[in-house]
């Protein structure tokens, strides 16, 4: 298994890898191609890929501090750093058969590590609670985030706007996010 840098000769394989398991139309490439700049900063790339037989099987996407727009699904009043020191963890996906396997894990230690280097003291992320057996929160909570706020129907735009279909509500997202906070102090 291979971990590597983000880079655009991969960007296929994570757009068609993040929709089979987050439901048609999560990812783009045009997305992704915006992603991964926000994720750059002083030179530092803070996302990454696993590939294992040339097959990426794995993904982290994450946004550099100040880099990343905040939102309506943002409690930054509640946030343990200021604002300029927040990274963003905005989406992850592991293949089915990789899972359980620190796969995840190791992409996250990866983007902290990047992350810290472009000044971040903590990551953001908004967590999907309807992921089967809550999977995404439990292992969001085992790297030791810490919930902020929970955020009823936080996909529903992108079903309405852009046309994504969640793997659990089909057409029409309803699911709920836990805004969560992981201080890299604390690591």
């Amino acid at each position: 298994m291979q971990y590597l840098e983000l880079s655009e000769n991969y960007f296929s394989a994570v757009v068609a890898l993040a929709n089979s398991i987050h439901g048609d139309n999560y990812l783009s490439l045009a997305q992704l191609q915006l992603m991964q700049l926000q994720g750059v900063k002083q030179g530092i790339n803070a996302s990454f890929i696993a590939v294992d037989r040339r097959q990426v099987v794995g993904y982290r996407l994450s946004f550099a501090p100040e880099q990343w727009q905040i939102d309506q699904w943002c409690s930054d009043d509640s946030w343990p750093v200021a604002v300029k020191q927040m990274a963003y963890f905005k989406s992850v996906g592991v293949l089915a058969s990789y899972r359980g396997k620190g796969v995840a894990k190791n992409l996250l230690r990866l983007s902290i590590q990047a992350l810290q280097q472009q000044g971040a003291t903590a990551g953001l992320a908004h967590i999907w609670r309807e992921s089967p057996g809550n999977t995404a929160q439990l292992y969001f909570t085992k790297a030791g985030a810490k919930l902020i706020n929970i955020h009823p129907e936080r996909w529903r735009h992108l079903s309405e706007t852009l046309g994504y279909n969640c793997p659990r509500c089909g057409q029409t997202c309803l699911c709920s996010a836990a805004e969560m906070a992981l201080l890299f102090a604390e690591l």
